[in-house]
């Protein structure tokens, strides 16, 4: 029974017995339409022409419901073309008007044919679900297409008459545009990214501008996620390793461009200190061209070898402050003999790749050199005040988190920490220990304190040094390895000492009843449940399986990120869950480039559980939620009857 005071509040939405039997008839109508479709990407890894492809197209989904609405008034072609202008209209639209067949007919054509297609995609769906992806300046119209018949005499006119207003009055492109954005929209009715939206591609800024744009949107952080969130907070060490990565991917429009990171001071710096340097270890890998910046490549190297030689001093500072974190191992450059050329490990000597080292001092390796601390000033105040950077920032701390159950699936990056006996591991703060469930929780409060706690700078401190070790740490969830070998990879051949080893947790959750008791721990049923993450590409080629511990474990990395590709021989995966079956789209590589003709583009579709029967909106979260509001309507209902409130009409304040 809901409190009295509840109900009060209630009854100022609801204020008489009609307006709360209305709202119950809508909720349980509501719940009987079916489930909606939810996609779920990881590890995009800043390869935004992909990501973004993948999206608009909703993995090819949209390709699918044009072949079935139009196989037999469309040819094969024409249903490409159709599907090319829904994933990039602005694009479509000037090629068309450049070759002067944007015609009115076209036009009409066109518009009709998006709003079938926008009807026969919307049919799962309420008007209400429908009207809050609808744009707002063309709301009215777009209604009245979709839900007035087109065949109906006494319509007929009157649609027409829409139409040719519309075209008109010089608004087809914009009409058009925002007919197409609805249909990817609908397609996707809620979209959870399983972290790592940073790093190695070339548009991370441009994928957060998509997902801000998203009307439904979740997200787990990763660790190269946090890396930049880390930075955006303040710290230096996660500056540094984010310059590092973009320079060592030759990301300068993601940097500069993207984020206003002023690199100048950087380049003049490596040249100074560098400029005799072939800086070999450097160089950086050219996946993707720079749009806006063209930067010489041995250039790029000086400055990647200058920024990743401060991570390593500030690496060592950030450490010696908190020896709690139990990583003085990774205080690399103490155990480096600059005279003789060598790196000492575990009692075994291992010589250097690259000794040239003009801005380290060996009595005093961590000592930044007084350019260094200028430079850091520099790049601080870059991060600090870059308006995109924390607008992105403030999204993912406003839409993400450390983990997330939706619809009897839970959701993390990386990993749950255990030890090799299966038992959850344990981080202690402040004498007290974490783990599992509670350890995911508590780290989500220190996250929130790095970048808004304001009253206690101590503690912000702590927190905010702490997004370093999520970045890196052997038992953080969103790292889960037992060292990150950046210097070792750089300048060590030996790969024993440059192995990097897995939590037990990447073994054990392969096993059922391992999976079972992570769904348990975080109170979610083993019979029906799911775990969804990413982290670790699937090597596809060498056989690996993406679906894991008798399907309790979907691991889907992979290798969105061409860094990747190589290794897991696809371009990704996307998981599927709509109110017929969860299913996994395998996707292969594309050329993005603007004339390609991506229309034809569908995945390798594989069902990987069907459900036992068409799963309805009553069966999800939502659903829940609605069960318990007709609930407190119920009461509602009869507090008014009994006369503990009163009703109230429309018009009474």
């Amino acid at each position: 029974m809901s409190s009295n005071k509840y109900l009060r509040l209630l009854a100022k939405d609801y204020p008489n017995i009609k307006m709360a039997t209305a709202e119950i008839i809508h909720l349980k109508a509501l719940k009987a339409l079916p489930k909606g479709t939810e996609y779920f990407f990881s590890d995009l890894h800043g390869e935004d022409k992909a990501f973004l492809h993948l999206l608009r197209s909703a993995s090819g989904n949209i390709r699918t419901k044009i072949s079935e609405l139009f196989a037999n008034q469309l040819t094969a072609d024409e249903q490409n073309q159709l599907a090319n202008l829904i994933y990039d209209p602005p694009r479509v639209l000037q090629i068309l008007k450049e070759s002067e067949r944007l015609t009115p007919e076209w036009i009409r054509i066109t518009i009709f044919r998006l709003v079938d297609l926008c009807h026969y995609i919307g049919r799962k769906y309420s008007r209400d679900n429908i009207a809050r992806k609808t744009p707002a300046v063309y709301y009215d119209i777009i209604t009245e297409l979709l839900f007035t018949g087109f065949n109906e005499p006494n319509k007929k006119d009157y649609i027409d008459s829409i139409i040719h207003t519309i075209i008109d009055v010089g608004a087809s492109k914009d009409f058009i545009i925002d007919m197409c954005h609805l249909i990817q929209n609908l397609c996707v009715n809620s979209l959870h990214i399983i972290g790592d939206i940073f790093d190695r591609g070339p548009g991370p800024h441009r994928i957060m501008e998509e997902l801000i744009n998203f009307p439904v949107v979740d997200i787990q952080w990763g660790n190269h996620d946090i890396l930049w969130m880390g930075a955006a907070a303040g710290n230096e060490v996660c500056m540094t390793s984010v310059i590092r990565i973009g320079l060592g991917y030759n990301n300068f429009d993601a940097l500069e461009d993207g984020y206003d990171l002023n690199l100048r001071p950087l380049s003049a710096f490596a040249e100074d200190y560098y400029g005799q340097d072939e800086c070999s270890r450097f160089q950086p890998k050219l996946l993707d061209e720079n749009e806006y910046n063209q930067v010489d490549p041995a250039h790029t190297a000086r400055m990647h070898k200058a920024i990743s030689v401060i991570q390593f001093k500030l690496e060592g500072q950030l450490l010696a402050r908190h020896p709690e974190y139990g990583m003085e191992n990774r205080v690399v450059l103490k155990k480096v003999d600059f005279a003789k050329g060598i790196y000492r490990h575990e009692g075994q000597e291992y010589p250097l790749l690259d000794n040239y080292f003009p801005t380290i001092g060996p009595e005093n390796p961590l000592e930044l050199l007084p350019e260094e601390k200028e430079l850091m000033h520099s790049i601080r105040a870059s991060f600090l005040r870059s308006k995109t950077l924390h607008r992105h920032v403030r999204f993912l701390y406003a839409k993400g988190s450390m983990y997330k159950t939706v619809n009897n699936n839970l959701l993390y990056h990386g990993c749950i920490p255990m030890n090799a006996d299966g038992s959850f591991a344990t981080i202690n703060f402040k004498n007290k220990e974490y783990s599992g469930k509670t350890l995911m929780d508590y780290l989500n409060l220190i996250i929130q304190d790095a970048y808004f706690l304001t009253s206690e700078p101590e503690l912000k401190q702590e927190a905010v040094d702490f997004m370093w070790y999520l970045w890196c740490g052997p038992k953080s969830p969103l790292f889960g390895k037992s060292q990150m070998s950046t210097f070792e990879n750089f300048f060590l051949a030996d790969k024993t000492v440059r192995k990097e080893y897995y939590n037990p947790y990447f073994q054990l959750a392969q096993k059922e009843e391992v999976a079972r008791e992570i769904l348990a721990e975080f109170g979610l049923d083993p019979d029906i449940s799911h775990i969804i993450n990413g982290h670790v590409p699937v090597k596809i080629k060498d056989g690996e399986n993406p679906v894991k511990a008798n399907g309790k474990l979907y691991v889907i990395d992979g290798g969105i990120a061409k860094a990747y590709q190589a290794r897991t021989g696809i371009a990704g995966y996307t998981l599927i869950f709509n109110s017929h079956h969860l299913a996994l789209a395998q996707h292969h590589s594309l050329d993005y480039g603007i004339d390609n003709d991506l229309g034809s583009y569908t995945p390798t579709l594989q069902i990987v559980e069907e459900m036992p029967r068409r799963l309805i909106e009553g069966d999800t979260d939502l659903g829940k939620e609605w069960d318990a509001k007709i609930s407190d309507l119920n009461d509602l209902i009869r507090a008014y009857r009994y006369g503990h409130i009163k009703e109230r009409s429309m018009t009474e304040s």
